[in-house]
């Protein structure tokens, strides 16, 4: 007889009820945990201070008769051919099904940033470079195709994407980022969820919340924050990605907000996420956050009281492996049903209940990086290449010519790849193998590029001069760039500043290409420079599209997600800053950005039309739309990139000159032309006063339709009446704009 919990025909809640109601404590506490097999305990690559974590057959098998919730990292962890590794994963789900009373499987989780962490998987550009493209569309193309090439050896959830805004980008997870902008954070990041989400992949949004606002940009160290800050900069793509990209589970931050944990912080994790905002997916913990409570938040005396609090905060699932919810059988059975009842009813969303669930995996041959993924990387990483400088119009380069070549990062696969793509976060440790993928080097790309150039060594016999610098990618101080491998300041590193000293001693064009994690200053040379081109970790494809762009092969059409600085230490850049975190007489630091956010050169050139505004005139429900022309009066073909940012010249607290309130890529042929309509909503001009409330105000407005946030094009004056208008998470958050 099929039992309730069996019945696929009844909601996912009402089968989940009933197949609680039959566990026992011991059960349900099960189904919160998870285990990381072949796992070294003494590896030093997952978080500093972790505890024991590796499980063994041994211990698995004496887990099993409870049930358990998750596996953990089955592909990211050592490498393995795909079908072998679906096979194994299969047979462990046979496995643990058999072992508990009611056969159920465990839900499996993989790293998913930069495309599925796993050997001979497409290895896409970093996040910081979707939000270089500005263009949702592919990223949410690039993240179905990266949830499918999961979902078919047996993965359910997906630990990204990083939500975290970018307020300094000393901080090593920069790259990790999608920006400095929660507009941008928010569309971009949003547009990730529903493309991993549309393949079957549950989206796990980190790190909630602010994260990337640790004193002096380090890693796991407090953060110092109001709560307006939180409110309008940190939260917004999370509110976003949840409500308009149907993510179904979150990751809190390592770190304390003013003292209070993010692992232990009811407010956020139950007030905030669960009340408000009416999120009903689970709360899964950062790998050792549960522990850390007890080791270096020091909140917690033992695993045990570890567990209750983050059990009482809101988190349902300790990862990466149970240590502290060995004893969730014990803690109070509110909590323990509460947290179960989460992951039963997730688990039954994807499946995992139904009586006739099998897992996948077999002999079929599963290829992990075809052609068409690796179509969809060329295509993010030529799109977020951003060209910040080509006074000399040096660029693009004619075949044929003498080229220098300098840097060591040239012919390094290090300066393609961040810090979360297996070759980078675990291939590292197997040097027997192959990277599994093919990762050219920018100079193998730029050979492939320039067949009929002659390469020459020394810059003094050559055309032009390409200076290579950036970063290595690693964890933990095994790079200059990810996880742990925060900067003191924004000095270019490895001595690559003295590099470009000495290059710039050469009376030859010098063009800076630059292929990092995070921005670097580079005031000192560009002056000097001829051209200067940004790629933040572009990807096994990046190293062609980089050359490509050198060559014109590529238009170049990507935009700054952070703006670069002037100075090492002047960060951060003064977007989004409120009018004293701008360049004044009171300092002799200038934070003023050498290239803002936003920034970003073609190869062809653009006229914008006078706009036209249908309502200049909008009430605070209300809303207005804008239409634009934009001409591509160049030669050749190119992208434009309009950005509408908003000005409000008076606010009852301090706030920043402009932010981002929408934006449109506009691809037009030579002579070519197109109409940028953008429907203005007036709940984008809601900001978070002095007493908590989140209101739109009548008064003056200014919306600058621009190609950055300094570089502004037209300006739009509004009038916005009616009473003062408190909104919260139903309003409008983001600017429809239509290219025609």
């Amino acid at each position: 007889m099929v039992k309730p919990w069996q019945d696929t025909t009844l909601p996912a809640h009402v089968r989940a009820a009933d197949l609680l109601a039959r566990m026992t404590a011991e059960e349900k506490a099960a189904q919160l945990s998870s285990v990381w097999l072949g796992a070294e305990t003494d590896s030093p690559e997952v978080a500093p201070g972790q505890h024991e974590y590796a499980v063994d057959s041994a211990v698995l098998d004496s887990l099993l008769p409870h049930g358990l919730g998750h596996l953990t990292r089955p592909f990211g962890t050592v490498p393995v051919e795909p079908a072998e590794g679906a096979a194994r994963l299969a047979a462990l789900q046979q496995r643990i099904r058999a072992g508990n009373r009611f056969g159920l499987p465990a839900l499996a989780h993989e790293e998913c940033l930069t495309g599925f962490t796993a050997w001979q998987a497409t290895v896409f550009p970093t996040p910081l470079a979707w939000g270089a493209t500005f263009d949702p569309a592919l990223i949410t193309e690039m993240a179905q195709s990266i949830g499918a090439s999961m979902r078919a050896v047996g993965i359910h959830q997906g630990l990204a994407p990083v939500l975290d805004v970018v307020r300094d980008p000393r901080w090593g997870r920069t790259e990790e980022s999608i920006g400095e902008d929660p507009y941008l954070v928010g569309t971009i990041g949003t547009a990730y969820v529903r493309g991993l989400e549309a393949a079957g992949i549950v989206a796990t949004l980190k790190h909630f919340a602010a994260y990337s606002a640790s004193r002096a940009a380090r890693n796991h160290a407090p953060v110092s924050m109001g709560p307006r800050e939180l409110a309008d900069v940190i939260l917004p793509p999370f509110e976003m990605a949840l409500r308009d990209g149907g993510a179904r589970s979150v990751m809190p931050a390592y770190n304390d907000i003013d003292g209070l944990p993010a692992h232990a912080h009811t407010e956020l994790l139950t007030g905030l996420l669960r009340e408000q905002w009416k999120f009903n997916g689970t709360v899964v913990s950062d790998y050792f956050g549960v522990s850390f409570l007890e080791s270096n938040h020091r909140i917690a005396d033992s695993a045990e009281s570890a567990a209750f609090l983050t059990l009482a905060a809101g988190v349902d699932v300790e990862l990466p492996s149970v240590r502290c919810f060995e004893s969730a059988a014990r803690l109070p059975e509110e909590l323990l049903d509460r947290a179960a009842l989460r992951v039963l009813e997730q688990k039954c969303e994807l499946g995992l209940l139904d009586p006739d669930w099998e897992p996948v995996g077999g002999e079929v041959p599963i290829d992990l990086n075809p052609p068409q993924m690796q179509e969809l990387a060329r295509q993010v990483a030529q799109e977020s290449v951003v060209l910040l400088a080509n006074d000399s119009g040096v660029l693009p380069l004619a075949d044929g010519l003498r080229i220098a070549v300098v840097g060591e990062l040239a012919d390094e696969e290090a300066a393609m790849l961040g810090c979360y793509t297996f070759p980078r976060h675990v291939g590292v440790h197997h040097p027997e193998l192959c990277a599994g993928i093919e990762v050219p080097t920018f100079l193998q790309a730029l050979r492939a590029e320039f067949p009929a150039a002659e390469f020459v060594a020394d810059p003094a016999q050559a055309d032009v001069c390409l200076a290579v610098v950036g970063d290595r990618s690693g964890l933990f101080g095994r790079g200059s760039s990810g996880e742990g491998c925060d900067a003191e300041d924004l000095e270019l590193p490895y001595g690559q500043g003295a590099l470009l000293d000495v290059t710039f001693g050469h009376e030859v064009p010098t063009v800076i290409v630059v292929l990092s994690g995070r921005p670097y200053a580079l005031g000192r040379w560009a002056d000097r420079a001829a051209a200067v081109v940004q790629a933040f970790f572009p990807g096994q494809e990046g190293g062609a599209a980089v050359a490509g762009v050198l060559g014109g092969r590529v238009e170049p059409s990507g935009r700054l997600p952070v703006g670069v600085p002037r100075s090492r230490g002047g960060s951060p850049a003064p977007y989004l800053a409120p009018p004293l975190g701008e360049r004044n007489g009171a300092s002799t630091v200038d934070p003023t950005a050498l290239y803002p956010f936003g920034h970003g050169l073609s190869y062809t050139t653009f006229s914008w039309d006078t706009p036209r505004c249908e309502n200049p005139e909008l009430t605070t429900d209300g809303e207005t739309t804008v239409k634009l022309k934009v001409r591509n009066t160049g030669d050749r073909p190119g992208t434009e990139v309009v950005q509408l940012y908003l000005h409000d010249p008076l606010g009852t607290v301090a706030r920043p000159e402009v932010r981002l309130v929408g934006y449109a890529r506009v691809p037009l042929d030579a002579g070519a032309s197109a109409e940028v309509h953008a429907t203005f909503p007036a709940d984008l001009a809601a900001y978070t006063g002095a007493d908590g409330r989140r209101v739109v105000e009548p008064g003056a407005l200014e919306l600058r339709i621009s190609a950055s946030s300094t570089h502004v094009h037209h300006t739009v004056p509004l009038s916005m009446t009616g009473p003062v208008r408190e909104v919260g998470h139903e309003r409008r958050m983001r600017c429809e704009i239509r290219v025609k």
